[in-house]
């Protein structure tokens, strides 16, 4: 003991009042650095105001003390900034292992230690051993000079942590006075006597362990020895100034329990009083049964709640606030004080503590493994202490006494390890249970009763510090690793990280701090009448007999009278006003210190004891008990934020923060979980920032990106979870197992099955029925219920988060602020848009837009629902994100902006990818799966499947309308826009083609015309590239097709949604005035009606369009294209064709080649003719219109659908002749198909009359080759289900100007007909028939427009094969190719027998 305390004057010494003064002046300023700014301040203003009243100040033994509590204060603070800065530095250097000289790689790298591993661990190894002993020079010669060179630059980055080593030992010196002052001065340290002079002992001396014990992690001796070396090395091999007393200090604290169990030997049998007199209270809080059962955290009696008070043990409840630091103490006291394990109570205490923890917290996350400590230093104590007993040295009674106590303590440290790894993770677990439901209580009570919350104040804090205690234990446990005893092997002690308790905990904690704050006001003004109150009862005291007997001196009594007056001063609180009740209590709190110094102080005439039985005959409370429950409310009106933020604060969790992250991730959704909870997890981090130490600047800005961090990684966890449960509704397993539907064939097959089986027994719905398909009522039975009991707890918890998330507070942590709302936001609705386009294609290709729909409806009904629990408008930014993900741009025909640059990367990728999937798989046809259009059926048919599906299960008319409703205009002009590119692109090829074989195909017009039929034949074989421009055209058709089929679904989703709008287009569409040229706003309506149907002619109408953009047909070259497309009649493309009446189309796809014919030839007269028209009136165009203009413009659409007629009727004319000339008995197999092509045209073409094929082919042929087709097929017309099935041939067209006019029939077909009788008849049971014009008186020219209706789909159709009205009117059949899927002769309603022409 005396060598480590050689270097400060004498015990006699330092107790003489003037030398202790004068010590601690130099004392306190020393220390500056390591106080907060506040501190600081008040120990300069102190010592000055001290020195200034020295001379009057009397009895300054008492004035002394009243100073020296602050002192202890202070110097606890001063222990929390040497220990921040000894983290600091282990931090820098990687945590190195200075006791087993282990140090990184990190270490020598991080600027601190010169970087000599071999010179700097031989010192540290050799200590306390001089560095000129040891011959450096042989170790490492380089080093050393090395270090010579650099000394300057090494000393500099030593000095600071040097400082440290020196604050330590003068810390050392000036705490040890402390303790040693107040051991040996003051009279009590007794709980219930003086528990705010015990509360400051105890925290320094814990305080002042927990420095020394934390000084054995840094590397002390290799910061001396290097810094001597070095201090040598630059100044003459001069030692440094304190290198001697620090090599002292250091090695009497090595290691630092030898020192701290002599240094505190003087004060061990005061340490060994107060935790025997805190054994009770302990006792207490480790009985979980006796603190539930009689209430101890209950604001209401336990047996009787109606009693709404629980005066049963006021006092005792509030000491479980401290229970924390008594656990503390008693860990600490008996490590440093073994000896006090041998009063005969201490056993059971220390056993109570030892064996609910494994490890002591030094200092943030730094730890000392505690059985492993005890077993080192405590047991050779005990055993020490057994030995002298059994030699007898002392009494025998005694001895026998001291013996038996000493072999339980042995007994006891060596049991209790083993106890502890078992046992302390159950004790921990059962109180976290009891306080989760204590807390949960204690919240509803209090916010049942918010007015008994503040007469319940301090049990409120008794709770929170209790909860607080048993989340830090179970975060500063997780994941220790402990050794047993007596042998190496380690062992994890187990922490389940699924606890869901430390969820309630958090959550109760954050709730009853809540509360706290809410009613702050009514707790103050609770405190402040009991503060008033109590001044009266301190002034009757103050005039009892007994305390006017005692005759105070007069700084005491001026002290008691002072306090009176304070008290009596205060404000009463009156009304609302209570919180602006503004009243700074501090200056009474310190009065009654400077009391409490006094009266408990051995030198002062006037004690405790005096006082206590000066008053207590009064019968009521004492002297000293008001006056501390009147300290305990004072707190409560001024300080009640840093009350509450002791015992309720959780931000010691900030050094566990990445396990706080995964007990989160494991609980919130995890069974036991609730979304309720989130608030508290995050708030949380709130106060994380508050652990950084003023002293060291980095870790403010550390501590707080740290939190931050922490935060945005639980908002991520907690938005993982909320995807998830709307990903686990939108699933199949979730409400696509709702949906599930039978198909027709399972229905059938279920029927069958039900159907065989005979009268149904109680069980048979368990039964599988046959087809694997479980019968009718098999959800009804438990054991089938489970989907839906998980769908419902799904549900329930995410309406339950919407809701917690929608309603929680703003989370502040420094600048930062998070809105959970705004996260949930902005997580449903990315989620959303991430699962529309994960479901855009499947594993192999594109999803069925049917299909896309419904799962979109789906995820859109799980998203309205959670939107019922929020105050936000979910749907709207659903609706954005569809039309951002089908906006591609303007909408050509209805928006004249420009598409803005910037954001083209960003929008329609959605529809790019659909759009381009139908370009690739359908028009362009680029995975060769043998796409062909089904004009019969109007869908595309594949040979092989596209992706995942046949084409035609995504180009039927009901896939193409889901496609509209999901993409809406934008996605049905996208889709146009990119057909029109590659049209565009096909016509230019056949433009290309024309003018390089312009002089071929004019030779060959002239020899058809002179009827030269050699010449014509060699003009038509030098035609290059024949074949592929055919290809090309049957492409062009294709994508004609398409179109049609998207307009025709467009026009169908439009009238379904917005009825009134497409009856307006159709309306407008039949009075538009038609002229050439046609005005800016005629041509966009034409457009719009065109993509949705409404147009008269589609494909001509959107060829023109097309030649127009791209500015093509504008010479004469195009005069040829007749003759042109009549030389394809001579490809060898027809050899290997035959009509398919399964879809009314060829097996090479080449019926599409007579739409595209039809098409160009018309889109490019009506072009060539406004060219001409516009060259023509270009002078005359001065904006005036006559009667005679009306006139002309008339004249011009007629003149156009004249030419075009003629142009279509040139080709038919050779195309036959072609077709008749290369028909010989050798080759005929081409020639079926040819005249059924061109039979098709004429269906097709609204431009060419039926009768134009007879001149040319004989109706008779014709009519011979269907019937062959329809006979040999199985299914016979009657069989089918609609009237497109019947393959009739019409030959009489109208002009399409004509074409829709209400003019009634005038004769239906020979009545006895069978075939007309059943295809009337299926006309009745049929919906899908889309033609429905009557027949008109068909001009050769036409006569004057009259209106245009397109009377309903289903009109009647009253003519079959095989009979032929006589009095039939050449009418159209066909509306252009219409949106019907049958083959174009299918629709007609004359026949080929009788023709009458009407001029």
């Amino acid at each position: 003991m005396a060598n480590s305390r050689q270097y400060y004057p004498s015990q006699d010494e330092s107790m003489s009042p003037s030398s202790v003064r004068s010590r601690e002046w130099e004392g306190p300023s020393r220390w500056t650095e390591y106080l907060g700014p506040e501190m600081a301040s008040s120990v300069s203003s102190r010592s000055s105001k001290h020195m200034s009243s020295d001379g009057h100040v009397q009895s300054s033994g008492g004035s002394t003390k009243a100073l020296n509590i602050q002192w202890v204060v202070q110097m606890i603070e001063v222990a929390e900034g040497i220990m921040a800065k000894m983290y600091r530095l282990n931090q820098i250097l990687e945590y190195p292992d200075p006791v087993g000289h282990v140090f990184s790689e990190a270490f020598w790298k991080a600027g601190v230690f010169p970087n000599h591993p071999r010179i700097c661990t031989l010192l540290s190894k050799k200590f306390p051993e001089h560095f000129s002993k040891l011959q450096l020079e042989r170790i490492d010669k380089f080093s050393l000079d090395s270090l010579h060179d650099g000394a300057e630059l090494h000393l500099q980055s030593l000095e600071p942590w040097i400082q440290l080593l020196l604050d330590l030992m003068a810390f050392r010196e000036q705490a040890l006075r402390l303790i040693l002052d107040l051991s040996s001065t003051v009279i009590t340290l007794l709980p219930h006597q003086n528990s705010l002079i015990l509360h400051a002992f105890m925290d320094l001396f814990c305080a002042f362990v927990r420095v020394n014990l934390f000084a054995e992690k840094i590397p002390r001796k290799m910061l001396l020895q290097v810094y001597n070396l070095l201090h040598a090395l630059s100044r003459n091999d001069r030692d440094c100034d304190f290198y001697h007393r620090l090599v002292q200090f250091i090695d009497s604290y090595d290691p630092p329990l030898k020192g701290l169990q002599e240094d505190l030997n003087f004060v061990s049998p005061r340490i060994g009083e107060v935790l025997e007199a805190v054994g009770p209270s302990i006792f207490l809080s480790a009985d979980t049964r006796k603190l539930r059962n009689e209430g101890f955290l209950s604001p209401y009696h336990p047996r009787f709640p109606d009693i709404l008070t629980n005066s049963a043990h006021p006092m005792r409840a509030q000491d479980l606030a401290n229970v924390t630091s008594y656990r503390e103490w008693v860990l600490l006291g008996y490590l440093v004080c073994p000896d006090e394990l041998l009063r005969v109570t201490s056993i059971d205490i220390a056993l109570v503590v030892l064996k609910e923890n494994l490890v002591v917290t030094l200092f943030r996350d730094e730890y000392i493994l505690l059985h492993e400590d005890y077993q080192l230093y405590v047991l050779p104590r005990v055993l020490e202490s057994k030995k002298m007993a059994k030699s007898g040295r002392t009494k025998q009674k005694e001895a026998d006494l001291e013996y038996s106590v000493a072999k339980q303590v042995e007994k006891m440290i060596s049991e209790v390890h083993e106890q502890a790894l078992q046992l302390c993770d159950t004790i921990h677990r059962e109180r976290r249970i009891l306080l989760k439901q204590e807390i949960g209580r204690m919240v509803l009570f209090f916010t049942d009763q918010p007015s008994l919350l503040a007469p319940n104040i301090q049990m409120v804090f008794s709770a929170l510090a209790l909860t607080q205690s048993e989340v830090l234990w179970y975060f500063q446990h997780a994941g220790i690793a402990s050794s047993r005893s007596k042998s190496t092997r380690v062992i994890p002690v187990d922490i389940d990280p699924n606890d869901p308790t430390i969820g309630f905990l958090l959550d109760g904690m954050d709730r009853l701090c809540c509360l706290v704050r809410k009613y702050i006001a009514a707790v103050r003004g609770y405190a402040l009448s009991y503060l008033s109150s109590s001044a009266g009862r301190i002034r009757y005291l103050m005039g009892t007999p007994g305390i006017v007997a005692l005759d105070l001196d007069p700084t005491l009594k001026g002290l008691f009278q002072h306090i009176v007056q304070l008290l009596e001063t205060i404000p009463k609180p009156q009304g609302e006003n209570v919180s602006a009740i503004t009243c700074d209590l501090s200056e009474f709190r310190k009065d009654w210190l400077s009391i409490l110094m006094i009266v408990t102080s051995s030198r002062s005439s006037i004690n405790i004891r005096h006082l206590e039985k000066a008053t207590v005959s009064t019968g009521k409370e004492g002297l000293l008990s008001e006056g501390n429950a009147a300290y305990n409310w004072s707190r409560c009106v001024d300080e009640l934020e840093s009350q509450l933020s002791k015992h309720g604060s959780l931000k010691k969790l900030y050094f566990y923060h990445q396990h706080l992250t995964t007990v989160f991730r494991n609980t919130m959704f995890g069974p036991e979980g609730r979304p309720q909870h989130c608030c508290a997890w995050l708030s949380v981090a709130s106060s994380f920032p508050e652990c950084a130490s003023l002293i060291i600047p980095e870790e403010v800005t550390k501590f707080g990106r740290d939190a931050v961090l922490y935060v945005e990684s639980l908002i991520e966890s907690i938005m993982g979870g909320l995807e998830g449960l709307i990903n686990i509704l939108d699933s199949e397993g979730g409400f696509g197992a709702l949906e599930s539907q039978l198909l027709p064939e399972q229905a059938a097959a279920y029927l069958n099955n039900a159907s065989r089986i005979s009268a149904p027994s109680m069980k048979s719905p368990r039964v599988v029925g046959g087809g694997g398909f479980t019968l009718p009522g098999h959800e009804s039975y438990p054991e089938n219920n489970k989907s839906i009991k998980m769908l419902e707890a799904a549900i329930q918890r995410l309406t339950n988060l919407c809701s917690i998330l929608n309603d929680m507070e703003p989370i502040c942590v420094i600048n930062h602020v998070f809105v959970l709302r705004e996260y949930m936001r902005e997580c449903i609705l990315g989620n959303f848009k991430r699962r529309l386009l994960t479901a855009l294609q499947t594993d192999n290709d594109l999803q069925r837009p049917s299909v896309l729909e419904s799962l979109i409806r789906r995820h859109m009904s799980i998203v309205h629902m959670a939107e019922q629990h929020v105050s936000m408008d979910l749907t709207q930014g659903i609706r954005e994100i569809l039309l951002t993900e089908a906006f591609s741009g303007p909408v050509s025909s209805l928006h004249s902006f420009e598409k803005p640059t910037e954001q083209q990367q960003n929008t329609g990728s959605a529809v790019e990818v659909v759009c381009n999937w139908y370009m690739d798989n359908i028009i362009k046809d680029v995975s060769g799966a043998g796409i062909l259009f089904a004009p019969r059926h109007k869908y595309f048919k594949s040979t092989r499947p596209v992706g995942g599906y046949f084409a035609e299960s995504v180009t039927d008319l009901k896939e193409i309308q889901a496609f509209v409703r999901i993409f809406g205009g934008y996605g049905v002009d996208r889709l146009d826009r990119m057909m029109k590119v590659h049209t565009a692109a096909l016509v230019n090829c056949i433009e290309t083609s024309l003018r390089s074989n312009r002089e071929l195909i004019e030779s060959a017009a002239a020899s058809m015309h002179s009827g030269d039929r050699g010449e014509r034949d060699a003009s038509i074989r030098q035609i290059v590239d024949l074949d592929t421009v055919i290809g090309f055209c049957i492409e062009a058709g294709q994508a004609l097709a398409f179109d049609e089929l998207l307009a025709e679904a467009s026009g169908a989703v439009l009238e379904d949604n917005a009825s009134l709008i497409h009856s307006m287009i159709t309306g407008i569409v039949e009075h538009i005035p038609e002229e050439i040229p046609e005005k800016k706003e005629i041509r966009r309506i034409k457009g719009v009606a065109n993509g949705i149907g409404a147009a008269g002619d589609h494909d001509s109408e959107w060829v023109r369009l097309i030649l127009e953009e791209v500015g093509s047909a504008n010479d004469n070259a195009w005069s040829l294209l007749p003759y042109f497309f009549a030389s394809f009649m001579t490809s060898s493309a027809w050899n290997s064709t035959g009509f398919n009446i399964e879809t009314g189309g060829f097996s090479n796809n080449i019926h599409c080649l007579a739409r595209c014919i039809s098409a160009v030839i018309a889109g490019t007269e009506y072009v060539r003719l406004q060219r001409e028209y516009q060259q023509q009136h270009q002078p005359l165009s001065n904006g005036h219109h006559s009667t005679e203009n009306i006139d002309a413009e008339f004249q011009t659409r007629v003149t156009a659908e004249a030419s075009i007629k003629s142009a279509m009727l040139l080709f038919v004319k050779f195309a036959a002749s072609i077709v008749l000339d290369s028909w010989s008995e050798a080759n005929r197999s081409h020639l079926v198909a040819k005249l059924i092509f061109l039979d098709q045209l004429c269906e097709i073409s609204p431009y060419l009359p039926r009768s134009s094929l007879e001149s040319h082919v004989p109706y008779t042929i014709l009519r011979s080759i269907y019937t062959q087709y329809y006979s040999n097929t199985p299914s016979t017309p009657l069989a089918t289900a609609s009237p497109h099935h019947s393959p009739s041939v019409s030959l009489i067209h109208a002009s399409p100007s004509m074409k829709n006019s209400t003019t009634p029939q005038r004769g239906s077909g020979s009545s006895g007909s069978a075939a007309a009788a059943a295809d009337s008849g299926y006309f009745k049971g049929s919906s899908s028939s889309v033609y429905s014009q009557d027949h008109y008186n068909e001009p050769e020219i036409g006569n004057s427009r009259s209106n245009e209706n397109n009377k309903p789909r289903g009109g009647s159709r009253r003519s079959g094969p095989l009979d032929y009205s006589s009095s039939h009117k050449g009418g159209s059949g066909s509306n252009s190719t219409g949106p019907s899927p049958l083959p174009r002769f299918a629709v007609s309603r004359s026949g080929p027998i009788s023709y009458k022409q009407h001029h």
